[in-house]
């Protein structure tokens, strides 16, 4: 191979220049048309059907399996679900936060023909209120009745 004294990658031998990029582009477009139609398909069947009842569990009443795992995972955002005795436990976390005084709230929690959605809300100190300089990790859990339905996490 002669040098031109531009560098252009790699030409291993036997392989067309051309191929790399075509491929590259491939991978992009097929990439492209997986986004577009799954989001197409998530969102032809959220009509809501119903909100549905829960119950916002404090920390010491999640069953202990649930606070385990919600523990490895705090640091960082999470959503889990967890299922025990005929009852859905549905909890997100926002992870590490600088102070205190930041809260998780459930702002939707529904039914539709083939998931349970949950929309929940980070909410941080409030102006004038007092806080400490400590991480904190604000998460909710939920408690419902069983659905044999997928979650989404809105």
């Amino acid at each position: 191979m002669k040098w031109t004294g531009k560098r252009r990658g790699t030409i291993v031998p036997g392989q067309r220049r051309g191929h790399r990029r075509f491929a590259a582009g491939g991978i992009v477009l097929c990439a492209a048309l997986c986004i577009l139609t799954g989001c197409a398909a998530r969102r032809q069947n959220q009509q809501k059907l119903r909100d549905l009842e829960f119950t916002v569990l404090d920390k010491d009443t999640v069953p202990e399996e649930f606070k385990l795992l919600i523990e490895e995972k705090k640091n960082a955002p999470f959503k889990l679900t967890y299922a025990d005795q005929g009852q859905l436990y549905i909890a997100e976390g926002y992870g590490a936060q600088p102070t205190t005084g930041y809260s998780v709230k459930v702002t939707e929690l529904y039914e539709t023909e083939d998931t349970v959605c949950i929309n929940t809300n980070l909410s941080g100190p409030e102006k004038g209120e007092e806080t400490k300089e400590t991480a904190t990790f604000p998460y909710v859990v939920v408690q419902l009745e069983y659905i044999e339905k997928d979650v989404l996490f809105d």
